[in-house]
């Protein structure tokens, strides 16, 4: 079933609002035009009703504002009435493109920046919408999500500020480490790992590929993104192996100690295509001297996926290890800022998560189950399915041709 033909079955909780922030705005009109688009088609004799007004509409998306001062100070403003809404407020933390003056210089959005914007429109709000949604892609501060020592736990007190402003939900994607809910265990928090786009933009831009664990792996850059592994493995029904860093800890460099090497556990890959998974890219020096070892190690074709692609030392490097065929594709999600460089690059996929994220908050704003996001089983093995139904069809129309 298509969602325009989705039964309405429960009331809204509110009229919908969807406020994208500066730093999210190109996907908040993505998000916004597929909205308008199932609502338009969406047939039921209640968008009628009282309970359902304002339920059609040309956009939804609410007009804000964020006006500076001199100083670099602000003040958030919204537009335009959202008494009784249902608001999903988008913000990208990591969109470091956006400016402002700051006595007299341009100054960067830092995320320190764009999270003091999102309470901004949140105060803006003043109490009167019914509910009030955060859909943060990248969480703000995720990585400092532990303690060790003495020192902040920044990601806790952040989601602990927005719950105490009135936030009901919050809805993340690929959180460093999910446990970091815990610091606000009687409010909605949601963690969606986009494998089902993943494997969707994969198999879309490499259609020659074979999915089986005799063709095909799933390796780890790290222990850390283990269960992340493991999950896409058995997903799509394939062998994980995992890298682990060598480090030399009688030294620090930069802050940290250096890696010596990176160490591999799993069966053998030889002639293999490798799936290397991980929640973000920084840097991309460990995920780049995976790729180097695992075509050292005999692999076929490295592709790497991220949710997260932040390239904070630029492409320079990635652009080397592909032109040297150390790498095959590179796949990040349009959840963060993409530079117009990243999108030119050959070896570049874009994963669209618009439509997901426009289906999430559709489902939210009808009070329904939004379990089949977060566990896309049965979305995967249908098209897993419907891949490996036209590969063989393809095959067998080959065999034909030869005989």
């Amino acid at each position: 079933m298509s969602n325009e033909d989705k039964e309405i079955e429960t009331i809204p909780v509110g009229p919908l609002g969807l406020v994208p922030l500066r730093s999210c705005e190109e996907l908040g009109k993505k998000v916004d035009a597929y909205l308008v688009q199932w609502r338009t088609a969406r047939q039921s004799e209640h968008k009628t009703t009282i309970a359902f007004a304002g339920y059609q509409r040309d956009s939804y998306i609410v007009n804000t504002r964020i006006s500076r001062f001199g100083t670099g100070e602000a003040k958030g403003t919204i537009l335009e009435s959202v008494r009784g809404y249902d608001l999903y407020v988008m913000v990208d933390v990591c969109n470091y493109s956006l400016t402002y003056s700051l006595c007299g210089m341009t100054n960067h959005m830092s995320p320190d920046d764009h999270f003091q914007d999102l309470k901004r429109i949140i105060a803006a709000a003043a109490g009167k919408a019914r509910r009030i949604n955060v859909i943060m892609p990248f969480l703000y501060e995720s990585r400092q999500h532990k303690r060790s020592g003495r020192e902040s736990l920044d990601c806790a007190l952040a989601l602990k500020e927005l719950t105490s402003m009135g936030v009901e939900n919050i809805i993340t994607f690929d959180a460093h480490d999910a446990r970091v809910q815990n610091a606000i265990p009687l409010k909605g928090f949601e963690t969606i790992q986009p494998i089902y786009q993943f494997t969707k933009a994969l198999l879309n831009a490499e259609p020659n590929l074979k999915v089986d664990a005799a063709h095909m792996m799933v390796i780890s850059p790290d222990e850390g993104g283990m269960g992340r592994a493991i999950y896409f493995a058995n997903m799509l029904g394939l062998d994980v192996g995992m890298f682990y860093k060598r480090r030399d800890y009688t030294k620090v460099v930069d802050g940290r100690n250096p890696i010596v090497a990176h160490e591999y556990l799993g069966s053998d890959m030889a002639g293999k295509d490798m799936i290397v998974i991980d929640d973000m890219i920084s840097s991309g020096e460990s995920m780049q001297e995976v790729a180097k070892e695992l075509k050292r190690r005999g692999a076929r074709k490295v592709f790497i996926c991220a949710t997260f692609g932040l390239f904070t030392n630029g492409l320079a490097r990635f652009d080397q290890y592909y032109e040297n065929g150390f790498m095959d594709r590179l796949l990040t999600t349009n959840l963060v800022y993409q530079t117009p460089e990243l999108l030119s690059r050959p070896y570049y996929t874009s994963v669209d998560m618009s439509k997901y994220i426009a289906l999430i908050i559709d489902n939210l704003n009808h009070d329904y189950s939004i379990s089949e996001f977060l566990t896309p089983t049965e979305r995967i093995n249908k098209f897993l399915g419907n891949f490996r139904a036209r590969q063989k069809a393809e095959e067998e129309a080959a065999a034909g041709k030869k005989e």
